[in-house]
């Protein structure tokens, strides 16, 4: 929906943007207030959607200071940097993924970096492409944290995207003693792409995340969550107070998932602490978050919990459809 935001304030035309209950609680002046700066309408409900908009074909560029890391807010304010007259640069707190500034210079977009400034020139004129996209590395990460946690495992993922922001899953769960290798194959389009495979049976170590950490996890912290609940000791994530305005607040509901399934867990206003439990039957209110859903999915599937019931198993198909049938096709399980 941000991105999407973005991309209509260049254009003359009146839309509203919406979505679920989950999308409808995300915060959207975040995005709202530097397409008003670059001279479209936009109007949220209370901070958020519905989301209106009156584009403009021409719109002014901007200086602008993003308020938290957010390769959303920084794509959305980059796509409709295409439409402006001259440069807008975009100055970020930390690094972010880069899908889409890698895709709109692929397709000819005149884009630069400069360590946490992003310059786009507009008006662009872009090159229509055709590309095959690789495997979301976020998806993946349920297999890599399955495969890490359980006592007998191998898995071979193939046709991973490997962009260098999104492999941070990759180093941490290394970090906690995780056997995974990789191996970049091409380089098709924007993105490279690879292929990794993981081997469980090793003892994982904890592991302590901090602010500086979040951006490059952002997605995955509800399965590192998982690791973490497998891990030989204390583990804690601080800094991630962004997981509130998620799908859901996913530290109020990792750390309720945790503690249905007989993990010692306890809240922190950013983040939460974790150490291994005794495995037990567990019902997962996911508030319709696939991220959740997922995550608890995994637990079961590896013995950290007894068996889980989802309360809507079905919102996996924000992100990952097939998940349930990979999983089968791995375990046996059925949903």
């Amino acid at each position: 929906m941000r991105l999407m935001a973005g991309a209509l304030a260049g254009r003359p035309l009146l839309a509203t943007l919406n979505g679920d209950a989950s999308l409808r609680r995300r915060p959207m002046e975040r995005v709202a207030a530097p397409m008003r700066a670059m001279g479209a309408r936009v109007d949220t409900d209370d901070g958020h959607a519905p989301v209106r908009i009156q584009g403009l074909a021409s719109l002014a560029a901007l200086d602008h200071q993003l308020p938290v890391p957010s390769a959303q807010l920084l794509g959305a304010i980059a796509f409709a940097a295409l439409s402006a007259d001259g440069t807008t640069v975009i100055h970020s707190p930390a690094a972010v993924r880069d899908h889409t500034e890698r895709l709109l210079e692929w397709m000819g977009a005149e884009i630069a970096h400069d360590g946490l400034i992003t310059t786009v020139r507009g008006p662009a004129r872009l090159t229509a492409r055709s590309l095959e996209v690789p495997g979301d590395p976020s998806s993946a990460a349920a297999w890599l944290v399955a495969a890490a946690i359980h006592p007998d495992a191998e898995i071979v993922l193939e046709g991973v995207c490997f962009n260098p922001t999104r492999l941070a899953i990759v180093d941490i769960l290394r970090a906690m003693g995780a056997q995974i290798e990789v191996r970049e194959i091409s380089v098709d389009g924007p993105e490279p792409v690879g292929e990794m495979t993981i081997r469980g049976g090793g003892k994982l170590r904890p592991i302590q995340l901090g602010a500086e950490d979040v951006p490059g996890l952002i997605d995955e912290l509800p399965l590192l969550a998982v690791a973490m609940a497998a891990a030989d000791g204390t583990s804690e994530l601080r800094g991630a107070g962004e997981l509130r305005v998620k799908e859901s607040d996913r530290i109020a509901t990792v750390v309720a998932g945790l503690a249905a399934i007989g993990a010692h867990v306890e809240e922190l206003p950013d983040g939460w602490r974790v150490r291994r439990g005794e495995p037990r039957d567990a019902a997962i209110t996911t508030y319709g978050d696939h991220r959740i859903a997922i995550a608890f999915a995994v637990a079961a599937a590896t013995g950290l919990a007894a068996s889980v019931h989802l309360d809507d198993a079905d919102c996996v198909a924000v992100s990952y459809p097939g998940f349930f049938d990979d999983l089968a096709a791995l375990t046996g399980m059925d949903r």
